[in-house]
């Protein structure tokens, strides 16, 4: 066998002793004290300055635009810009939207509930024919109606209190009787003014079929108090012949 390779032995490291005349800092690991301009300790190299570490960040810090780190208020305007447009764009989505939240949420609540008639406490007519007064509209009988001696005529239903108006039932012509209904002349379209608690009027226009029966007008107008019904474009006119509107029903949200 070959003798083996001899092998160097390892330098040991001795630690050299600090003269004890130096005034600076002591080491945070030993003690020994440092000069001050010194980063790390002569005796055993223990950093001097150790590195901050910096505290984590709040969660609000961690969403845009506010999850970056800045330096000496670095972005700091151009996030208060996007911050304040952000809130400017909520705001105005806020107010452009409410209405049409509002009207949502009540016409949810008008399919849901179930609709009851409601019945005016004063009819007065602009004019009415002598035996068909304009009470003959809401007296629950259709085979009565009101006459109209012209188009232009209008009936103002007051109620006693404000309402949802929810629908309203227009039964046209004399009578829902085929062979009465063409009798007399009819309007085939009613100008329709709401006026609610606050003097506020909502305009609506009613286009009726010229066919005898009840046709249905769903509305949705909240805290009516008072409907004025106007007849415009007559059909079936003749001279010995007047508009006839057989039944009016109103029906608020129950």
């Amino acid at each position: 066998m070959l003798p083996a390779r001899a092998v160097a032995p390892r330098p040991v490291v001795r630690p050299l002793a600090a003269s004890d005349d130096v005034t600076g800092a002591p080491c945070p690991a030993c003690g020994t004290p440092n000069p001050p301009d010194r980063r790390f300790c002569r005796r055993c190299a223990t950093p001097l300055t150790p590195t901050t570490i910096a505290a984590p960040l709040p969660w609000w810090r961690t969403v845009w635009p506010f999850r970056r780190r800045t330096r000496a208020g670095s972005g700091r305007l151009v996030r208060f810009l996007v911050v304040l447009g952000v809130v400017l764009a909520l705001c105005a989505a806020a107010f452009l939207l409410l209405p049409a939240g509002r009207h949502l949420i009540e016409d949810t609540r008008d399919k849901l509930g179930k609709a009851k008639a409601v019945t005016p406490t004063r009819v007065q007519a602009t004019a009415e024919l002598p035996g068909h007064p304009v009470a003959h509209s809401t007296d629950g009988l259709s085979n009565r109606y009101w006459g109209a001696p012209a188009p232009g005529t209008s009936a103002t239903y007051t109620f006693g209190k404000p309402f949802r108006l929810v629908d309203v039932i227009v039964t046209n012509g004399a009578s829902p009787a085929p062979e009465e209904y063409a009798k007399q002349g009819r309007a085939l379209r009613i100008d329709m003014e709401v006026t609610d608690r606050d003097g506020v009027t909502v305009h609506k226009k009613l286009v009726l079929s010229d066919k005898p029966g009840p046709q249905t007008f769903p509305l949705g107008i909240s805290d009516a108090t008072t409907i004025r019904l106007t007849l415009e474009e007559p059909a079936g006119s003749a001279p010995d012949r007047h508009l006839a509107l057989a039944e009016v029903e109103f029906f608020q949200r129950g």
